[in-house]
């Protein structure tokens, strides 16, 4: 493969690009806690700005009393939720109730672990000769990555995180001993089962790109050209997926209040509680982390400030700002999105993972592969390749766009076209979208009497 081509050979370096050489058992505990931090204050930050941003769209003030703008709104929430009582329901499965919201946080804060929040940065420690032969042991600046660990399938680490993350709000539901919550953590299950396997695929396209899964591999795959442009498509399905996976609006469906009060969580009080919107804030954040790393070129500045003084604003602790910019502005996206759209029909929700997100990243790696197949080759040029992949991803799109709509036309739906009766067995139902609503003559049977309480059809 020449180097002219815009698709990087498979990675030559075995293991991660990031450089773990100079960090010790106590540095990497240091990491941990760092990285805890971050997440725990941008939490903190995300629930004020949420409600500050959904007040302004509302033209409401939102929290203006505990500090300055209200920035203290989050604490005092916390505090409040810590002094309520915790109730724990009579029917409920104790050892499951109490252990589920600690499997619920636990991976949402693991996904953070293989995340390049910059590249490498100096920083004060004090080196020992045990650690590192030749020097004494002094206070001294050493490079390290902005990073707790890497390893060879990193992504696929943060898949799995992900995915057990779910347990949680499957036994919350189910240990709580009360319907609503069980619908809830069955809502939960097939929700992740759905977008996860959207997400997956949308990730393969940045694994056949790349020729890695390691995240310090892919950002630095991404020094001259964001993934974006390339895998556009890829990114879409990406976007939309992760909004599925973290549970927020518009697909917040296993916490509907409308239907099931609260859904999983609604048996659950005082700390437990927290413990569960703790989870979702931090997912939704680790989410687009992840967006970042694959698409975004991770800690890169970008262009045109990532190529002023030979790319000095992508070293060093640069990155971090650069970083947390793009990460926080999905974040806006997530509240944009709680404020703007309904939440969808469960049936509708379904059909956009099942049989569009899934079939157009199916679709979409097909393409990439046979991409890959024919560069290896070296049969195209780095221009003509670029136009191919933006013409594949355009056709793509359309076909997410169009073909749903046209194949939902085209199927004949009998049971639409008859007439239903909403009070037909005494309860009323709503008619679904298309159907012709016919009342009937006569009274309606309720629980345990009987009256005029229905009123007579006016056709």
């Amino acid at each position: 493969m020449t180097a002219s081509l815009p698709l990087p050979a498979t990675v030559v370096t075995e293991g991660p690009a990031a450089d773990f050489s100079n960090d010790s058992p106590l540095l990497a505990l240091v990491k941990i806690l760092a990285v805890v931090a971050f997440l725990v204050v941008n939490v903190l930050l995300a629930i004020w700005a949420e409600r500050r941003i959904l007040a302004f769209m509302q033209s409401r003030k939102g929290p203006n009393k505990h500090g300055p703008f209200g920035l203290l709104q989050s604490l005092a929430d916390g505090v409040k939720l810590a002094l309520k009582e915790d109730i724990v329901p009579t029917g409920a499965d104790r050892a499951i109730y109490i252990l589920a919201p600690a499997i619920s946080v636990a991976p949402a804060f693991l996904a953070f672990s293989i995340i390049p929040l910059a590249g490498e940065v100096r920083i004060p420690w004090y080196v020992d000769e045990s650690w590192s032969d030749g020097l004494d042991g002094s206070w001294q600046l050493i490079s390290t990555p902005a990073q707790i660990t890497d390893i060879p399938v990193a992504v696929l680490f943060v898949l799995a995180a992900a995915s057990v993350g779910v347990y949680g709000l499957v036994l919350a539901g189910w240990s709580s001993g009360s319907t609503y919550p069980l619908l809830g953590g069955l809502r939960s299950t097939a929700q992740v089962i759905s977008y996860e396997l959207a997400m997956g695929l949308a990730l393969v396209g940045v694994f056949i790109y790349t020729g890695s899964m390691s995240t310090s591999q892919i950002v630095a795959a991404q020094d001259s050209l964001w993934l974006i442009v390339p895998l556009l498509p890829s990114f879409v399905i990406f976007a939309i997926s992760m909004v599925g996976e973290t549970n927020r609006a518009p697909f917040d469906l296993p916490e509907g209040e409308g239907e099931l009060v609260g859904g999983f969580h609604t048996e659950y009080s005082s700390l437990k509680f927290a413990l569960f919107f703790l989870a979702e804030y931090v997912a939704m954040f680790s989410v687009s982390a992840l967006a970042v790393t694959m698409f975004l070129g991770g800690y890169r500045a970008p262009w045109p400030l990532g190529t002023l003084s030979d790319g000095a604003l992508n070293e060093g602790w640069w990155g971090l700002l650069w970083f947390v910019t793009k990460m926080w502005a999905f974040v806006f996206v997530f509240f944009w999105l709680r404020a703007v759209l309904p939440r969808l029909r469960y049936d509708q929700f379904m059909d956009l993972g099942w049989k569009v997100l899934i079939e157009a990243a199916l679709v979409w790696v097909i393409v990439l592969s046979l991409v890959r197949v024919v560069i290896g080759d070296e049969l195209l040029s780095r221009n003509q390749l670029i136009i191919g992949i933006l013409v594949a991803g355009a056709i793509v799109v359309a076909v997410l766009m169009v073909w749903p709509g046209d194949a939902r036309r085209g199927e004949p739906d009998r049971a639409r076209d008859e007439p239903v009766d909403p009070f037909a067995d005494g309860y009323p139902v709503p008619p679904l979208p298309g159907q012709t609503v016919r009342r009937s003559r006569g009274t309606l049977e309720t629980a345990g009497t009987s009256g005029t309480s229905g009123r007579d059809d006016p056709s």
